[in-house]
């Protein structure tokens, strides 16, 4: 059986034909996110359309940013960088559009399943993924069920409150918490602030010679430790599974597994801490697996 499916995120839309395991003609499209969700919605049917003519599918599959209702495949919150986004009838709309099954989740859990079935996550019944990049989301996957939480919302890592003190909810949610101080985006801006010249990751990892530069990520470094050793505390989970393009730095990702191994409670130590493997893939493949039939 073939199922088309969409990863739909603030930057780009990826797309392709799953079969079996496999994804067939995968393509990228800008999201241009920033027109709205009809927009979003207009795009995703576009490129479904184009796939039309070259292949018989039965079913769709959509992994999206937001947090989702996967029973009604609905967009329950989305943040601005989406306008409009939130409240989107996602499943309706594609199953009014195309006139067959379509499957909904959130991105960050897509994926998570995509490692599960395919990836980093075989063979594992208790355990994390954690994506580290413009923010900080995870999937926790318990006797190997993915827990969705009472509002479909289970995950938000990025919201742990790790500095109390900064906290301003009535200014911004995530004030005080985890994403502000250890996803690529704090990162950056700590760097910037002390080499206005640098100002994307990648140009920060390519100035890790520069000891100032250095300093800054081996603090940032603390501060991904400090949420992966709370969640290995409350869930003892066998396996963390960390994604995003901090796991391209070997530096990093060497250094996170071997501070959080020197952290945790000796008992809590059996965790193994490995990078996803499916790349920005994962949300397809995940999603793949759910419209084909798989239950996670």
């Amino acid at each position: 059986m073939k199922v088309m499916v969409l990863d739909i995120g603030g930057t780009c839309v990826k797309s392709a034909v799953y079969q079996e395991g496999d994804l067939l003609d995968v393509r990228e499209s800008p999201s241009e996110a920033r027109f709205g969700g009809r927009y979003l919605m207009e795009k995703a049917e576009d490129i479904i359309s184009s796939y039309r003519t070259q292949y018989e599918f039965e079913r769709i599959g959509i992994s999206t940013t937001g947090q989702v209702d996967p029973m009604e495949g609905r967009i329950l919150y989305a943040n601005q960088n989406v306008p409009d986004y939130t409240g989107t009838r996602v499943r309706e709309q594609m199953e009014a559009a195309f006139g067959m099954p379509v499957t909904v989740e959130n991105d960050v859990n897509a994926a998570g399943i995509g490692e599960a079935v395919f990836g980093a996550g075989i063979g594992q019944r208790h355990f994390i993924c954690m994506t580290i990049g413009t923010g900080i989301g995870g999937a926790v996957f318990l006797d190997g069920r993915l827990y969705r939480g009472s509002s479909f919302s289970a995950g938000e890592f990025g919201a742990m409150v790790m500095y109390p003190g900064q906290r301003d909810a009535s200014r911004d949610m995530f004030s005080g918490c985890y994403e502000k101080f250890a996803s690529t985006t704090a990162l950056v801006e700590r760097v910037r602030r002390s080499c206005p010249q640098i100002t994307d990751g990648r140009a920060v990892f390519a100035h890790l010679d520069d000891g100032a530069v250095r300093e800054i990520v081996d603090d940032w470094i603390g501060e991904i430790v400090n949420g992966i050793v709370t969640l290995i505390h409350i869930f003892n989970p066998a396996a963390l599974i960390i994604g995003g393009g901090v796991t391209e730095q070997d530096y990093v990702f060497s250094a996170v597994r071997e501070r959080v191994r020197r952290e945790i409670i000796p008992v809590f130590r059996n965790v193994v801490i490995r990078k996803a493997v499916l790349g920005n893939m994962a949300g397809m493949y995940g999603v793949g697996a759910l419209a084909e039939g798989i239950r996670l």
